[in-house]
C-alpha cells in the first residue's frame, strides 16, 4: 500500500513481518521446536471480525468446535495492559467487564503502545503475541467458554495467516513463555 505521500505504508501483514519483533515465521520455527502442533493456512489480510468470517469455511464452524476469536489490546487507567481473547461474537461491555477482570476503567490501547507491547499492528493481535508481550507486563485473559474449543484459530503475528491449534496445544505455547493466562468467565457468548 501506498500513502498520499508516496510512501509504503506498512500494515499487518506477512511482507512486513521481519518490522516485528518476533517474525511470523520465526513464532512458526520456535512453535515446531517446541513440538507444538498447528495448522497453518494463508488468506487475504484480515482486519476485523466481519473480514474474518468471510474465509472461515476453511476452518472448523464454531458449532463443530471451531474456536474463532477475537482480542482486544486494552489499557486500565492505571496504564496496565490487558490482551483480552473471547469468542469473536461475544458482545463485551468494557465498563461492566472491568470487575470481572479485577482492573480500573478500561479503553482500547493505541497502536503504538499495541506494536510496543504485543509487538503486532492492528489487524494481527492474538493470544500469540504474548510471546513479546509477557517482557512487557501484559496480563492475559482469556474467555473460559474457549476452553470447551476443539480448535482455535489465531493469527501468527499477522494478519493473512491463521493457525488452527487445540486448547492443550496453545496451553503448551503458554507453558512455553512462562505465561499464565487468566480464564475468565464472561457469560454466555
Amino acid at each position: 500500500m501506498i500513502d498520499e505521500n508516496n510512501n509504503i505504508k506498512i500494515d499487518a501483514s506477512l511482507r512486513f513481518q521481519s518490522s516485528l519483533p518476533v517474525s511470523s515465521d520465526g513464532l512458526l520455527l520456535q512453535l515446531d521446536k517446541w513440538g507444538i502442533e498447528y495448522e497453518l493456512s494463508s488468506h487475504i489480510p484480515l482486519m476485523t471480525v466481519t473480514q474474518s468470517k468471510g474465509v472461515q469455511n476453511k476452518f472448523l464452524r464454531s458449532a463443530e468446535g471451531g474456536g474463532h476469536i477475537k482480542n482486544l489490546y486494552l489499557r486500565d487507567h492505571k496504564k496496565r495492559n490487558i490482551l483480552l481473547v473471547l469468542e469473536q461474537d461475544h458482545e463485551i461491555d468494557l465498563k461492566k467487564v472491568k470487575e470481572t477482570l479485577g482492573t480500573g476503567r478500561l479503553s482500547f490501547g493505541s497502536a503504538e503502545r499495541l506494536f510496543e507491547n504485543l509487538g503486532v499492528r492492528p489487524g494481527a493481535v492474538t493470544p500469540l503475541s504474548m510471546i513479546t508481550g509477557v517482557n512487557n507486563g501484559v496480563t492475559l485473559f482469556m474467555d473460559l467458554n474457549l476452553r470447551s474449543c476443539k480448535k482455535i484459530f489465531a493469527h501468527p503475528l499477522v494478519n493473512d495467516r491463521t493457525l488452527g491449534m487445540s486448547i492443550k496445544s496453545l496451553e503448551k505455547f503458554f507453558k512455553k513463555i512462562k505465561v499464565s493466562p487468566n480464564w475468565v468467565d464472561l457469560g454466555p457468548s
